[in-house]
């Protein structure tokens, strides 16, 4: 009988969803997997918060106490790893190493973004057009144009 019960408990707990930094994660993920579905938030960092932290990578999220989990919250707003995990490294306007995370990423993103179009750079005028940025053949592929219409495809008609 009690076999039934403490697999009961263990279904609880997978099914349990953790809260962080405002983003759901699955109960049965591991730690070391979930912190990834944080916007922000890499393998290597994932990682590196495992490390200072000293929670076991395999243990299930379901498993946090509240108290780690504001540990986790704490250490994610002022992240002490080296900075060449941060995803903000030499920020224009303070100069310094700077980790971002959820909307506070998407944001600078779109500042970045528009930054470039509005000095006019290569870079500035592919995000424009809707053209790949980085140097990617366009020959076979990104054939759209304007309102997300394919070039070069005729339809059949009726």
């Amino acid at each position: 009988m009690e076999a039934k019960q403490t697999q009961g408990q263990e279904k609880k707990e997978e099914e349990r969803i953790v809260r962080i930094m405002s983003t759901d994660i699955p109960g049965r993920m591991n730690i070391y997997t979930g912190l990834t579905k944080i916007k922000g938030i890499s393998w290597s960092m994932s990682n590196a918060i495992c490390n200072v932290l000293g929670l076991d990578k395999s243990r299930k999220m379901a498993t946090l106490s509240d108290d780690e989990i504001k540990k986790i919250e704490e250490f994610l707003k002022n992240p002490d790893v080296p900075a060449f995990l941060k995803n903000r490294r030499f920020d224009r306007e303070t100069g310094e190493d700077l980790h971002y995370l959820e909307s506070d990423l998407s944001l600078r993103k779109q500042f970045d973004i528009k930054r470039l179009r509005k000095i006019k750079t290569y870079r500035g005028l592919r995000h424009a057009l809707g053209l790949p940025v980085r140097g990617q053949r366009t020959r076979s592929h990104f054939r759209t144009h304007g309102a997300r219409r394919a070039v070069g495809v005729k339809k059949k008609k009726k």
